[in-house]
């Protein structure tokens, strides 16, 4: 490793920054775009709980949440005929014929008849919603579990329910704080109970078989799939060493720019959830495979336009998405493993995992990791120390 690093000019800093700004920006206007096409589908009055979340949430949430009162409120109408030919009365005075209705009830929509659906969500009122009991909300935790949309059928795990209840909690509660309802039926469901997952990662046996994989899967190859191979193969060791040294998120990885990464103190910046600026340290092994890469392949690609500070590029000379780092992933994972389901997340988990065993030290894991809550990082390695308890029972032995 040569140690260098990029020293930039008070123009190429000024120049940095205004490309991660549009980078980022980007991002932010294109989710911001596809949240406000979300909330044109839901009520009116739905965009005062999206203000009032704003400033405690990012954008990405609130299209999470937008996704799941869209699914609420379409069961509302498939669900309750009484509703959906109110909004039908009310709009163009058409009624809708049995066989929907019949087919609304059994949980199922054709796919002209949820369009029918969804073009009356936005005669949805704010007294309709406080008209409901209990007992509508439990019939929703229900129909989530499997329905049928569109003729596309949607199932959700204890984890998909607890999230769809919690967003409709929130929203809920946001109105009966202002006053605007005086009954919350939410209040007294039960949320679904979550039993603890157990955490995908890949053994230090699977790692080196990866990593040895990623660097010799050409070996065997010819003609055009060995060209193809060559040409990406430092930027796809770069890529897994990267995670398996680091743990940052995709969504990081996607996002590093060329001058982000300092090879003088081993560091990378990246642009955590929220936008957060942070410093994340890498090894010799991580500084070696970013070096082979920036020298011997990136140093060769001419950029699209746009595109000239992203540190990993596409075989279309663009900035890589994520989901062509996820596919990336899964091409290789998938010759390691075929019982573990290997994404850049579990790539993270397996390095989380490796940092922990090795110093002890949760609280920093979380801050490598950058969990703001040291509790997250406890629940998802908890089975680590489980471990430890067990092999403590055998530890001390007694004399007879």
């Amino acid at each position: 490793m040569s140690g260098k690093t990029t020293t930039l000019s008070a123009a190429a800093k000024s120049k940095q920054t205004q490309t991660d700004q549009n980078y980022h920006q980007q991002v932010s206007l294109r989710d911001t775009k596809k949240l406000r096409e979300q909330l044109k589908e839901l009520p009116t009055f739905c965009k005062d709980f999206f203000r009032g979340i704003e400033p405690k949430t990012t954008t990405k949430t609130r299209m999470g949440y937008a996704s799941d009162l869209r699914t609420f409120f379409r069961f509302l109408l498939s669900a309750n005929p009484e509703l959906s030919a109110r909004q039908i009365d009310a709009k163009k005075n058409i009624a809708i014929d049995d066989n929907k209705n019949q087919a609304a009830n059994d949980h199922t929509d054709s796919s002209d008849n949820a369009a029918v659906l969804d073009s009356y969500i936005s005669g949805i009122s704010l007294k309709d919603i406080e008209s409901l009991k209990p007992v509508d909300i439990e019939e929703y935790m229900e129909y989530l579990k499997l329905y049928t949309y569109a003729g596309r059928q949607y199932s959700n795990d204890e984890r998909g329910i607890h999230r769809k209840i919690a967003s409709l909690k929130s929203f809920y509660l946001y109105y009966q704080k202002r006053e605007l309802i005086s009954n919350n039926p939410t209040t007294v469901i039960d949320m679904p109970k979550l039993h603890d997952k157990e955490i995908i990662r890949l053994d230090s046996e699977e790692v080196s078989e990866l990593l040895n994989l990623v660097e010799h899967a050409g070996d065997n190859l010819t003609g055009r799939k060995k060209v193809f191979y060559e040409k990406n193969k430092l930027r796809n060791i770069a890529i897994f060493t990267l995670f398996l040294g680091t743990g940052i998120r995709v969504s990081e990885c996607v996002g590093l720019n060329i001058e982000d990464v300092d090879f003088k103190e081993c560091r990378i910046r990246i642009i955590r959830k929220g936008g957060k600026e942070e410093y994340v340290y890498f090894g010799d092994d991580v500084a070696d495979a970013l070096e082979n890469y920036i020298d011997y392949a990136r140093s060769e690609i001419v950029p699209r336009e746009g595109h000239e500070h992203a540190l990993f590029y596409s075989i279309q000379r663009r900035r890589m998405t994520v989901q062509a780092i996820e596919d990336l992933v899964k091409e290789y994972a998938t010759k390691v493993t075929t019982f573990k389901h290997i994404t850049p997340h579990k790539l993270r988990s397996t390095y989380g995992t490796a940092l922990y065993r090795q110093t002890g030290d949760i609280y920093l894991v979380a801050d490598v990791l950058g969990h703001n809550d040291v509790n997250t990082t406890k629940k998802h390695y908890a089975a680590i120390d489980d471990d430890k308890k067990r092999s403590a029972a055998g530890a001390v032995k007694w004399g007879h």
